[in-house]
């Protein structure tokens, strides 16, 4: 007994089965055209499923009017748009190809209280950098560094 009729208690019917040498030929021409002729059916029925959608599609379809002041959904996909490329700003790089941030203002200031201490930060903006990417800076390291900052800001 098979494995597969022992498992499912029936006869496999693939066409591929263990056979003796010599007892039958699994590749004939007979095989080979009775699957030749079962795609040409599968095309012929698909080609008639596509033929009816179509009709059914057809029918229901209408030419859309709109008049000036018509409200109406519009489903707009994303295309690539010359116009949002940016220019990359030109930065100086010294020999070992790499370049220091230099602040460019203080935007922010506000003090941090700890248990037993304050701490003085102050919002930095860097050069070659927006708004959004401007990060909290300790402001006796800043004032330390890059005293200029503190001259024509106010800030102290």
């Amino acid at each position: 007994m098979a494995s597969y009729e022992a498992l499912y208690s029936r006869r496999c019917r693939s066409p591929i089965r263990r056979f003796k040498a010599g007892e039958t030929n699994l590749l004939g021409p007979d095989l080979v055209q009775k699957a030749m002729d079962k795609v040409q059916l599968i095309r012929q029925r698909l080609l008639t499923a596509q033929s009816r959608q179509k009709s059914y599609v057809d029918k229901r379809r209408r030419d859309l009017v709109f008049t000036i002041g018509d409200k109406v959904f519009l489903r707009v996909s994303p295309m690539k748009d010359s116009s949002q490329v940016l220019e990359a700003l030109t930065i100086s790089l010294d020999e070992k190809l790499s370049y220091e941030e230099e602040p460019r203002t203080i935007v922010d200031r506000q003090v941090r209280k700890l248990r037993s201490k304050k701490i003085v930060f102050v919002k930095v903006l860097w050069r070659n950098h927006t708004v959004e990417e401007a990060t909290w800076e300790v402001e006796k390291d800043m004032q330390a560094k890059y005293p200029h900052l503190f001259q024509f800001t106010g800030v102290n």
